[in-house]
């Protein structure tokens, strides 16, 4: 997700480095989009962060992709405030949306009555600001440098312990190394007990489950899909046979890939 210098931007390169050639999309549909089209290897995406929960954007884009989870990364979030000028100057703040929830209380406190104005992301709000000089964004000291502005305050994040997790998406997932997480993605019938009995089979094959979410489907008022996170690969035996046996109870069920497990 581009341009220069987002958190994702920041993510592909704490885990790839700086020798490979990285394209910025606007969008995270287009990320996907180029790996479909095989016009680039890997993709980045952003999955959830600490404060503000998962981006539902991401989840959605598996229910319809066939491109798997092949890595996970962990990154710090720290969020500046960036200008051309001082603050006295500023009369409105541009960044991404999950970003504002993230600084919601500091923003509140310091900047009540400047408005907040929604755009793709931390870098683009950065690149507004460059023509602006009564604008500011919410963006990275590395977005600070590359667009020439000043860093107004640092860590303007809510909770200092502010991490998002991104997933890198390949048309393959990754080998087994032993520690390993895998994703899944299914429905159920709308009835007494169904999901209870779906994830019964996890507990008692001692897997534990790190994560689950539902999301609508789309399809039918009040039908969702569930997305969850367990520990092991698919295939470790345990882990197979009960995945095995899932997908013989649910309307729908997807393998998003099996990956080293990060933090």
């Amino acid at each position: 997700l581009g341009p220069e210098a987002t958190f994702t931007h920041l993510a592909g390169i704490k885990r790839f480095g700086s020798n490979v050639a990285y394209f910025p999309c606007s969008s995270i549909t287009d990320v996907f989009r180029e790996i479909e089209a095989e016009r680039s290897d890997y993709g980045v995406v952003p999955i959830e962060n600490s404060t503000e929960g998962v981006i539902s954007h991401t989840l959605d884009m598996f229910i319809n992709s066939d491109l798997k989870i092949c890595s996970e990364i962990m990154l710090e979030i720290s969020h500046n405030l960036l200008a051309r000028g001082n603050i006295k100057s500023i009369k409105k703040v541009y960044s991404k949306q999950e970003v504002f929830g993230q600084c919601r209380i500091w923003l509140e406190e310091n900047m009540p009555n400047v408005p907040v104005i929604e755009v793709s992301s931390t870098a683009k709000a950065a690149e507004i600001c460059m023509e602006d000089p009564a604008a500011a964004a919410i963006a990275s000291e590395l977005a600070a440098k590359l667009y020439g502005l000043q860093i107004i305050k640092k860590r303007i994040e809510d909770n200092i312990n502010n991490s998002t997790r991104f997933l890198v998406i390949a048309e393959k997932s990754s080998e087994r190394t032993g520690r390993d997480k895998t994703s899944v993605m299914f429905s159920v019938k709308d009835r007494v007990g169904a999901l209870y009995d779906i994830l019964r089979p996890f507990s008692e094959n001692n897997i534990n489950l790190t994560k689950i979410e539902s999301r609508p489907s789309g399809k039918k008022v009040w039908e969702y899909i569930f997305f969850v996170d367990l520990e092991g690969h698919i295939d470790d035996k345990k882990v197979k046979m009960v995945l095995d046996e899932l997908k013989n109870h649910t309307l729908f069920f997807k393998v998003l890939g099996s990956y080293a497990k990060k933090g």
